[in-house]
């Protein structure tokens, strides 16, 4: 049993509180996935765990052991960082063995880990290169590979594909998915890049400000976000959204009015403020409405066609809006058009507290 809980966990450097109140559980076998902006707190809740930073309150506990006092070399975890960290005197089979050497493991153990760690990521055929004779994918496999060795109870990756290209991080994360899979072990990951985190997470956790925004399934949060923070910071292209006040049930802003969804009707009144959510691919194409339907009138700024879609950029009086059209049915730049809105998947807001509506 490895999983690994936060409770009440705080972390405060003098009077600057960076978290407060942390309370998360990672399931045995999970691979969770903290994302957030940048100083949201999700590197710093994952170096409390590795034992890099101390716990200014709560509990962390590992396998249902607190670790709060544990130096890291106790507690049982492995870390593979941003950089590659890798030494460049060594070959890759040294690199692979230095950490086991410095714990003492037996010599036929020690080259069963290695083999073994560097057949599942098929670099066995570069173990005796030195790392400046390796791609970027190769030393990330490498590094990944020194945490395998370890055996650990648990993962922790720390923006580990940040240094790579567009094109290897796709590739690595299919990797670290697969060996997180194929292995077992419990893994907290932390990234800013949702679309990482959509792809790889068994759950993700939406940080902002050191605290949990959202806590769920990459469906789900994407589905349902809780507030307006999530519903902006996960998708892409991000959601628009637009603010306006209640009339006769719809919404109106200050360039159109579209019709609040049937589920929310009955939780609002005319005058007050919401916010409506509307998803890029929800916005567009007439053919894209499963229900209710309404139409903005705007202009085209920017067409950026991607092959199987194009995203418009437009302007509807004082509201700047993005839409996803077919390729076949994009329209032009400074092209007047009626973009057709799906009513039913809009997502509705309170804009006071910014949380999410729910019948």
């Amino acid at each position: 049993m490895a999983d690994v809980t936060f409770e009440q966990v705080a972390k405060r450097y003098g009077a600057v509180s960076v978290i407060e109140n942390l309370n998360l559980h990672v399931d045995d076998h999970e691979l969770m996935v903290l994302v957030g902006p940048s100083g949201c707190g999700k590197s710093t809740a994952l170096r409390m765990i590795a034992g890099l930073e101390e716990v200014s309150a709560g509990k962390i506990s590992i396998g249902g052991r607190a670790v709060n006092n544990l130096a890291p070399k106790d507690r049982d975890i492995a870390m593979v960082f941003q950089s590659y960290a890798l030494y460049p005197h060594m070959s890759v089979r040294e690199n692979l063995e230095f950490g086991l050497k410095m714990r003492g493991v037996d010599r036929a153990d020690m080259q069963r880990r290695v083999a073994a760690a560097a057949d599942i990521l098929g670099i066995s055929p570069l173990l005796e290169r030195k790392p400046k004779d390796l791609s970027g994918g190769q030393r990330q496999r490498v590094a990944v590979g020194r945490a395998i060795v370890r055996e650990p109870a648990v993962f922790l990756f720390d923006e580990p594909l940040s240094n790579l290209d567009a094109k290897l991080r796709v590739q690595m994360r299919a990797e670290i998915t697969r060996l997180q899979h194929t292995l077992g072990t419990t893994s907290v990951y932390v990234t800013h890049d949702q679309v990482e985190a959509m792809t790889m997470g068994d759950r993700i956790a939406v940080m902002r400000d050191g605290k949990i925004q959202q806590l769920g399934t990459p469906l789900e949060v994407y589905a349902n976000p809780s507030n307006v923070f999530v519903a902006q910071f996960i998708g892409t292209p991000p959601m628009n959204l637009v603010r306006g006040t209640v009339a006769d049930a719809a919404l109106r802003t200050s360039s159109f009015s579209i019709p609040l969804p049937q589920r929310i009707r009955p939780s609002v009144k005319n005058g007050q403020e919401l916010i409506a959510g509307i998803r890029p691919e929800n916005l567009g194409d007439r053919s894209k409405a499963r229900g209710e339907s309404a139409t903005i009138n705007a202009t085209v700024d920017i067409v950026e066609p991607i092959g199987h879609e194009s995203i418009v950029y437009a302007t509807a009086g004082t509201e700047h809006l993005v839409a996803i059209f077919e390729p076949h049915s994009a329209p032009k730049i400074g092209e007047a058009i009626a973009m057709t809105v799906d009513v039913d998947s809009t997502h509705i807001f309170d804009a006071a507290t910014e949380q999410r509506m729910v019948p």
